[in-house]
């Protein structure tokens, strides 16, 4: 909207300073004139060029700090879920994710699936049933091998580090579920950005952009694991993967 009315102002300009040089400026002032609005025409051209750029220009620096950010909540999410699976909860303390990252271990099972004979009232029938043993160890470190486990809280772009909250939610009667979630404010990525451009960003409700204020992973309302980004920023890891 401001790029159109910009071109609508700088067309109406144009037409009144036209009118004003063939009705009031004499012959031999009119090259210095012509000068001045070849000058005036470069300067509009130019705030033009930087209307239709400036958000095109924004998008892509937007992305590219997003793309960042998004990294570290994921290595936050790998952090979280094997701490789960190793404790039954979450935790909301970073020194406990990065000592149980570097000293703890992971059990490592088998489920045996097996058959026996139970006596059921006077006659014996076959049972179906699953054994699970214990057949190792794995530390936890291995998993984030070449990864910057310890500066996965500092948020990219920025002096901050993400909120890390945990809480529970009653799934069905009697069973509570654990639940997580890493967050932090879009406006401390944008920092630096044209503000007025920041505001529509933290407005956003597109599916394809990273609707509300905060970029985060899991939810403390839901059971949810997942980002609030949309897909694309998830192709450079589903391509990764698919080469393994």
């Amino acid at each position: 909207m401001n790029l159109i009315l910009m071109i609508i102002a700088a067309v109406v300009v144009a037409v009144l300073l036209a009118i004003l040089i063939v009705k009031f400026i004499p012959l031999k002032l009119r090259p210095l004139v012509s000068i001045l609005l070849l000058a005036v025409s470069v300067y509009l051209g130019y705030l033009i060029y930087n209307g239709v750029m400036e958000p095109i220009r924004f998008n892509v620096e937007k992305k590219v700090r997003y793309a960042k950010v998004i990294k570290q909540l994921k290595l936050i999410r790998k952090a979280e879920l094997k701490y789960k699976e190793s404790k039954g909860v979450y935790t909301k303390s970073k020194d406990k994710l990065i000592n149980f990252i570097e000293n703890d271990s992971l059990v490592l099972t088998e489920t045996i699936n097996y058959t026996e004979m139970e006596k059921r009232g006077a006659i014996e029938v076959e049972v179906s049933k699953k054994r699970i043993d214990t057949t190792g160890y794995d530390q936890v470190i291995k998993f984030f091998k070449g990864e910057d486990y310890k500066g996965m809280f500092k948020v990219p772009e920025s002096d901050k580090e993400f909120e890390i909250g945990i809480g529970e939610i009653e799934k069905i009667p009697g069973l509570f579920v654990p639940l997580f979630q890493a967050k932090t404010e879009k406006k401390d990525v944008l920092k630096g950005l044209p503000a007025h451009l920041v505001k529509q960003e933290l407005e956003a409700l597109e599916a394809d952009q990273i609707k509300g204020a905060y970029i985060s992973v899991g939810s403390l309302e839901e059971v949810s694991t997942g980002g609030n980004w949309p897909p694309f920023y998830d192709l450079a890891d589903a391509k990764a993967n698919a080469k393994k």
